[in-house]
């Protein structure tokens, strides 16, 4: 089959397939008499594991690990763990550093008044430097955005709030 019909089977682009073949993510196709790409069902079955390790978060180097341990039938699945445990770990301090951020930003919503004022208490933190985390996040404390803003609330009293300014 064709690089499109490749594509469309395994659910990743021809671009990427491409891509796969030049980092050497995955073998170059073999060819037909006029140059052009011909892929098999195992080259298939191979995209669309390359496929399900992107979709699970796997970065390329890990898919490359990944697929060498596939292949190797005398592999260790305690090597495949430590891999995925890695993955893990990674996607759960990345919720957390996003679960931070929206709590920043709901505070900061909340102590905006949206109204035709100039004065926004969400670009005066914005321009204010702050405490640079390893991510390159801000470290707040409660109550720290501004010194006439109210104290970090819950998410209901926060909607309760709103609700109460829009009536």
């Amino acid at each position: 089959m064709n690089i499109g019909e490749a594509a469309r089977a395994s659910g990743v682009s021809a671009k990427m397939i491409r891509y796969y073949e030049e980092i050497r993510l995955i073998p170059p196709a073999a060819r037909t008499a006029s140059g052009y790409r011909d892929y098999s069902g195992t080259d298939v079955h191979l995209l669309r594991f390359v496929r399900r390790a992107r979709d699970l978060g796997f970065s390329v180097a890990e898919i490359d690990d990944l697929l060498k341990l596939w292949r190797d039938r005398s592999r260790r699945s305690a090597d495949v763990k430590r891999i995925a445990l890695a993955r893990l770990a990674d996607l759960r301090r990345r919720i957390a550093e996003m679960e931070d951020m929206a709590a920043t930003l709901e505070h900061l919503v909340g102590c905006c008044s949206g109204d035709a004022r100039p004065e926004c208490p969400i670009l005066a933190d914005i321009e204010r430097p702050g405490e640079e985390g390893a991510s390159g996040s801000r470290k707040r404390r409660r109550g720290a955005i501004d010194a006439g803003a109210p104290a970090r609330t819950s998410t209901k009293t926060t909607k309760r709030a709103a609700r109460a300014r829009k009536t």
